[in-house]
């Protein structure tokens, strides 16, 4: 099962930042949960739901993406929720395929399966909601555990989004660079193109708002060409691109 697991995630990502279409993944997650609750398997079960979360939060990503950048993989999205996304209809059954798994993964006292979900369940409430107050402890959790239990990825996202907090929060800048830099250091480590311009992206931006602008823009024009190198879609070569035409606007 977990070979089959790990290649619906492949689908998954492939589906996220280069190809849009989802009917791979969502298959083969949907057809594990049914072969989980046939054999009575709890933790595939909760696996399973999961990443039908995140199969949903990708795509409401991309539903809204038009309005401007995907919080979740391109752009710092702090307390001031300046670059909050527009919650898509029918959010909360991502914030309940979350919920499901989460309970689940308590009851089997699996850190890395709990340190998983609290961060999916901590992205719906930054990401559509803009609330802090009730993400922020989902994701100190989910660090907690992670840094302990979970892998190079799942790591590297908790810090992003701790260091997205950071970017709007009483100016703690040094803060946000902090875990944007083992955000991307964990990424450059996992060696996937496909995350890695996200990272760089966001470190670029955390290093002109700590003061290190030249710095700064060097790694959100490298972060373009590795976008460009991975063949992402062209949306997301549009945020980089935004956000690179904003920063050398701004003096």
């Amino acid at each position: 099962m977990g070979t089959t697991l790990q290649a619906g995630n492949e689908a998954l990502y492939e589906a996220a930042f280069r190809t849009g279409d989802y009917a791979e993944a969502k298959s083969t997650f949907q057809r594990l949960l049914e072969q989980a609750r046939e054999s009575g398997d709890r933790a595939l079960e909760a696996a399973a739901l999961d990443r039908l979360g995140m199969l949903a939060h990708f795509r409401a990503l991309d539903s809204v993406g038009s309005s401007g950048p995907a919080p979740s993989e391109s752009a710092p999205s702090g307390p001031s929720g300046s670059s909050a996304s527009p919650a898509p209809a029918g959010f909360g059954a991502e914030q309940e395929l979350f919920e499901r798994a989460l309970a689940i993964r308590r009851e089997l006292e699996d850190s890395a399966g709990v340190a998983e979900s609290l961060f999916g369940l901590g992205l719906v409430h930054q990401v559509f909601r803009n609330d802090w107050q009730t993400a922020m402890p989902l994701y100190r959790e989910a660090l907690d555990l992670a840094e302990h239990h979970g892998d190079l990825l799942l790591r590297s996202e908790v810090h992003r989004h701790i260091g997205f907090y950071y970017t709007a929060s009483d100016l703690q800048s040094d803060q946000a660079l902090h875990h944007l830099r083992i955000s991307h250091d964990l990424r450059t480590e996992l060696a996937d193109p496909r995350w890695i311009p996200g990272g760089t992206v966001a470190l670029g931006l955390a290093e002109i708002a700590d003061g290190l602008r030249d710095q700064g823009l060097a790694h959100i024009r490298e972060a373009l060409q590795q976008a460009r190198d991975a063949n992402l879609t062209p949306q997301r070569i549009a945020w980089i691109e935004d956000f690179l035409r904003d920063a050398e606007a701004t003096r």
